[in-house]
C-alpha cells in the first residue's frame, strides 16, 4: 500500500492504492493505538484492532471525548491492510493530524492526532508494550500540547542545578514568562486557538534556547527557562531575544491571525538563597513588574 498526501490550503486528504493480493514485500500486520498525550486520562492507551473506533462526544462512541468543541461522531479510525486510516466525519472543529487539518490520511508510527482539546499519538508497532511504556516514560518529563518540559521535570532540574551550583560556585540564571493577556485570546479565538497558541510557542522556544537551556511549561500560559553557567546579563540577553521573537512570530489558527507578546523576569542564582524556589519567587516578581509597566518587556 503506499499512500500520497496532498495539500489544499485547508484539507489534507490521502489517496490510496492497495497492491494486489499476494503481492509480493507486502509488510505483515502489526498492533496499532492511540495514546493519550494531552487531555483527560493522559496516558490512556486506546487498541486498535480489526473494526472501526469511532472518536467524539457521544457516549456510543468507542472513544468518548465529552468536550464541547469535538463533535458527537468526530473522527473514525479503521484498519486497512497494513495501514490505519483517520478520516474526519464531517466534525465541526475538525480533525487535525501533526497540526494539519485533514479529511482523510494514513497515520504512521508517531503521528499526533488532535481531537478537541485531546491529543493522542499513534503507535504502530511490532513490540507495543515497550513502545507503549517507553511514551508513558516520557510523559513523565513532557509536556504533551506544547513538547517543552513540564512541571514536575522543571523542579528536579532546578534542584540539580542549584546543587551544582553550589557544590563548583558556578552561577546560573531563571527566565520566567508568560503570555500577556492569554485569557482574552482564549476569549476571543477560543480554547482550541488558545491552545494552537500554546503549541507554536513551545515550537518557536525550542529554537531559540541553547542545547543545555531547560524550557518547560510550568503552568498555563507560564514557561520557565533554567539557563546553566549563565549570569544574569546573559540571561537578560536570551529573555529579549525570545521576547523579540515572540513578538515578531505569525500565529495563525484556521487561517486567522493572533497576535501575541510575552512578558519575562530573569534572575541569577545566589549562593545565599536556601531554597532553589526562592529563586523562583525572585524572578516572579520580575515577570509581574514587567506586566504592571506595560507587558511585552524584560524585567531583570
Amino acid at each position: 500500500m503506499e499512500d500520497e498526501r496532498t495539500t489544499n490550503p485547508n484539507k489534507t486528504v490521502v489517496t490510496v492504492i492497495t497492491k494486489s493480493p499476494g503481492a509480493g514485500g507486502e509488510e505483515g500486520p502489526r498492533e496499532g493505538c492511540l495514546v493519550v498525550i494531552y487531555g483527560e486520562d493522559l496516558g490512556r492507551r486506546v487498541p486498535l484492532g480489526q473494526e472501526p473506533c469511532i472518536l467524539g462526544r457521544s457516549s456510543k462512541c468507542d472513544v468518548q471525548l465529552d468536550q464541547e468543541s469535538v463533535s458527537r461522531n468526530h473522527a473514525r479510525i479503521r484498519r486497512q491492510r497494513t495501514h490505519y486510516v483517520i478520516s474526519d466525519l464531517g466534525s465541526t472543529n475538525g480533525t487535525y493530524v501533526n497540526d494539519e487539518l485533514v479529511d482523510e490520511v494514513v497515520l504512521r508510527d508517531g503521528d499526533q492526532v488532535k481531537v478537541g482539546r485531546t491529543i493522542f499519538k499513534f503507535i504502530v508497532s511490532g513490540n507495543m508494550e515497550a513502545q507503549y511504556h517507553e511514551e508513558i516514560y516520557r510523559l513523565m518529563t513532557v509536556d504533551g500540547l506544547t513538547e517543552l518540559h513540564n512541571k514536575r521535570y522543571f523542579n528536579e532540574a532546578l534542584e540539580r542545578e542549584a546543587s551544582r551550583s553550589q557544590r563548583y560556585s558556578r552561577t546560573f540564571s531563571l527566565v520566567l514568562f508568560d503570555i500577556d493577556r492569554f485569557k482574552d485570546i482564549n476569549d476571543t479565538f477560543g480554547h482550541l486557538a488558545g491552545d494552537s497558541v500554546l503549541r507554536q510557542l513551545g515550537a518557536l522556544v525550542r529554537t531559540r534556547v541553547r542545547r543545555d537551556d531547560i524550557p518547560a511549561r510550568t503552568g498555563g500560559e507560564e514557561f520557565s527557562v533554567i539557563v546553566p553557567e549563565v549570569a544574569r546579563e546573559g540571561a537578560m540577553n536570551l529573555a529579549e531575544k525570545l521576547r523579540a521573537s515572540i513578538e515578531a512570530a505569525v500565529f495563525k489558527f484556521e487561517g486567522t491571525q493572533i497576535p501575541v507578546t510575552i512578558s519575562l523576569g530573569v534572575a541569577e542564582w545566589d549562593p545565599k538563597l536556601q531554597d532553589p524556589q526562592d529563586l523562583v519567587r525572585r524572578a516572579d516578581e520580575l515577570l509581574y513588574e514587567a506586566k504592571r509597566t506595560g507587558r511585552n518587556r524584560v524585567c531583570g
